[in-house]
């Protein structure tokens, strides 16, 4: 990845304050709902002779779609208390915030993002990052009405949540059935900066894009249509209003689009909030491997083959128990290319534990088959509490470790601050 890239979760640029925050509402207006059962969304009608029989040929307006697809947009609104730092108890590292004008109090952390109804009964998906850690959470409709939400789920891997609304007359927004294709004509549509429900126009740019570092499970679709801070969790439709994604991402230099922005298709969407409308939570499936997809020893394969490379085997794990071994090299899975790492991943997390699939594998250049009966992948937060040898269905080739400073180190740096400025 280019050191000039920053990849922005588009949420997190939309901070807003550090301090008593001035919500548009006010206070204790809704209540949180009761969760009734679960209906799947269902398209509204699309009157197709207005848009045209092809959704990507040439329009004077896309009005239509924006009229169905708006009313299911809404705003999402945060706020966290931030408490007092510990280090706010040490007279130097007080002075030094002071110095600063940083806050040394008590405060409010005050976010926005947007979300899409998928309900008649409340149920709205958005993303992770817009709803994570948030003390309250304010859902504001295209028709003004406002709303306490609830998180029924959050899903860190795939930076999806499922939060719910006490409201009626509410309009889910339908998906669409049919594959999305690089071309297709596509809107953004969500609460940029603020300013309100914004809608922008673009084209699918590429599909299929994993390993860039944002989600675990990643399959994002590419697109130019102006993603900014604030659209985190709206909606990306079609020609037709209808959903194709959720907006997630952009690649950017100064904090606003420059035209990659990257958005959840509704294939994963549909499988995290099935699963934590459901069961509260995916699941998915897991191997018990670590991979690798640049060849340590490229004679390992023959010219017109790919794969993965096993590098290492959790002891007792589903693939161990299959016989796989270190140095392996996986080709397929259930007769589908297996080209690099991340794909397998992604092909594998999609499965549910306990499923079987099978392996095309190589060994000392011989192929064979193997099938596996998958286990159940552990939460991205409980990954970091097991043992190294156990957190595994990873990619080694963008393994990392982020460097943490300790107290005496920032201790140190605040001291030759003050001295430079004193």
């Amino acid at each position: 990845m280019l050191p000039w890239i920053l990849l922005l979760l588009v949420l997190l640029a939309g901070l807003w304050m550090m301090t008593k925050p001035q919500l548009p509402w006010q206070k204790n207006q809704a209540a949180v709902a009761s969760q009734p059962s679960w209906q799947p969304p269902k398209s509204e009608p699309v009157d197709t002779k207005k848009i045209g029989d092809n959704p990507n040929a040439a329009v004077a307006s896309y009005h239509n779609a924006v009229a169905v697809a708006a009313q299911s947009v809404v705003n999402i609104y945060t706020t966290q208390k931030i408490e007092e730092h510990p280090y706010m108890n040490d007279p130097m590292m007080r002075r030094y915030f002071e110095y600063h004008g940083i806050p040394n109090g008590e405060s409010d952390n005050t976010n926005l993002g947007s979300g899409v109804i998928i309900s008649q009964d409340g149920y709205i998906v958005t993303n992770s990052h817009v709803i994570s850690k948030a003390d309250n959470i304010i859902v504001m409709l295209n028709d003004g009405r406002k709303a306490t939400a609830k998180v029924i789920g959050n899903d860190v891997e795939s930076d999806l949540a499922v939060i719910k609304v006490d409201l009626t007359g509410l309009k889910p927004l339908g998906f669409r059935e049919q594959s999305t294709q690089v071309g297709d004509v596509v809107l953004a549509i969500g609460n940029p900066f603020g300013v309100g429900q914004t809608v922008t126009q673009g084209i699918i740019s590429a599909t299929g894009r994993t390993g860039l570092g944002i989600n675990t499970v990643e399959d994002f679709i590419q697109t130019d249509a102006a993603i900014n801070p604030g659209n985190s969790g709206g909606a990306l439709v079609d020609a037709y209003g209808q959903l194709v994604g959720i907006n997630t991402a952009i690649f950017s230099r100064s904090g606003g689009s420059m035209g990659i922005g990257f958005a959840i298709p509704t294939e994963i969407v549909k499988l995290v909030m099935n699963g934590i409308i459901k069961d509260g939570k995916v699941r998915r499936g897991w191997l018990g491997i670590e991979l690798q997809s640049s060849m340590k020893d490229p004679t390992k394969l023959s010219d017109d083959t790919q794969g993965v490379e096993v590098m290492n085997v959790m002891p007792d794990g589903p693939a161990a128990k299959a016989g796989l071994q270190r140095g392996d090299i996986i080709t397929a899975m259930d007769n589908k290319p297996v080209n690099d790492a991340n794909t397998l991943i992604q092909m594998v997390a999609r499965k549910a534990p306990n499923s079987v699939v099978n392996l095309q594998v190589m060994r000392n250049k011989a192929q064979s088959s193997v099938n596996v009966t998958l286990g159940e992948r552990q939460p991205q937060e409980a990954l970091t509490e097991l043992p190294t040898s156990q957190n595994f269905d990873q990619n080694n080739d963008s393994a990392h470790q982020n460097g943490a400073s300790n107290e005496d180190d920032i201790r140190a740096e605040l001291m030759e601050l003050l001295k430079k400025h004193h």
